[in-house]
């Protein structure tokens, strides 16, 4: 059986090897725990993080497409009016890397900052493909900007520590610094607080430090992944190296340097060939998610 939302058991970093987060195996899977079906909602979208509506894919023409060297994707189906992934105000906080739904959809999230390639943001503000950005602030500090236009577009901004550190490596103390200073940062320059958290290369995700010290700082989930996308195709935790409904994949910013010539569009249309050739569609994470009440 599948994992789905797991528990815990109880310097800087910016010119990583080209794989960057993903080319450190992902921690063992965390236990299961219970969570309802989606259930398809009526509604055309939902508000997200950053207060814009779901990306329209279904609003997006194929020449737009054919711009990037790419076929249209499927259109996402509506938010489930039933959120599978219910976080809460206090106590421990989940870990996960894939959505219970049975929705042909995946989610892809981009990690550290590292490559501010405009065209980039073209791409994305013309295709209207939603990501989940976790930014680490040493990474993005020289130029938050470059993160806003991502964000006006409905994609969320969360957290990845202050400088990209192996965690259990870190005491408490540091572990807590890492995770509530970048918090700190992210909610000034970004007017919102991340809800999620992602340890880097994945690393202490399932500890009882590390869960207590995302509790102190703010995000009520510990994000994981399924697989990660690499260059040209993506590195799978599955034996059987196919998506599965609902999985996370990890990508990053990443440029040229990093992606042996190749840019962060043709990296990300690459990745998007291959949700497509699946049968896949890429939806909202956060459509997925139901956030604590105020």
């Amino acid at each position: 059986m599948r994992e789905r939302i797991g528990y815990g058991a109880g310097a800087l970093a910016v010119l990583l090897a080209a794989s960057g987060c993903g080319s450190d195996p992902a921690p063992a899977g965390s236990s299961a725990a219970p969570a309802g079906p989606a259930a398809a909602s009526s509604a055309a979208g939902s508000p997200s993080a950053g207060g814009s509506a779901s990306p329209a894919q279904d609003a997006v023409p194929e020449a737009a497409w054919a711009k990037w060297g790419l076929k249209p994707m499927p259109k996402a189906p509506a938010p489930p009016a039933d959120r599978p992934i219910k976080l809460t105000k206090s106590g421990q906080v989940p870990v996960f890397s894939e959505v219970p739904t049975s929705d042909k959809v995946v989610f892809i999230t981009i990690d550290d900052g590292a490559e501010k390639d405009p065209k980039f943001v073209e791409m994305l503000t013309e295709l209207k493909v939603p990501i989940t950005m976790f930014l680490t602030k040493d990474i993005v500090k020289g130029n938050y900007g470059y993160f806003k236009p991502l964000q006006a577009l409905g994609n969320s901004i969360q957290n990845h520590t202050v400088s990209h550190p192996v965690m259990s490596k870190l005491t408490a103390a540091q572990q807590k610094s890492q995770i509530c200073d970048d918090q700190a940062a992210l909610t000034e320059q970004y007017g919102t607080a991340p809800y999620l958290f992602r340890p880097p290369y994945g690393d202490g995700a399932n500890t009882p430090t590390l869960n207590t010290s995302v509790q102190e700082c703010g995000p009520r989930a510990v994000v994981l992944w399924r697989e990660s996308m690499q260059i040209h195709d993506m590195q799978y935790q599955a034996a059987d190296k196919k998506l599965k409904n609902g999985d996370i994949i990890l990508a990053h910013f990443r440029g040229p340097s990093e992606l042996k010539g190749e840019t962060m569009t043709q990296m990300f249309g690459e990745l998007l060939s291959r949700i497509r050739e699946q049968g896949f569609t890429v939806a909202r994470l956060d459509d997925y998610i139901a956030k604590p009440a105020s």
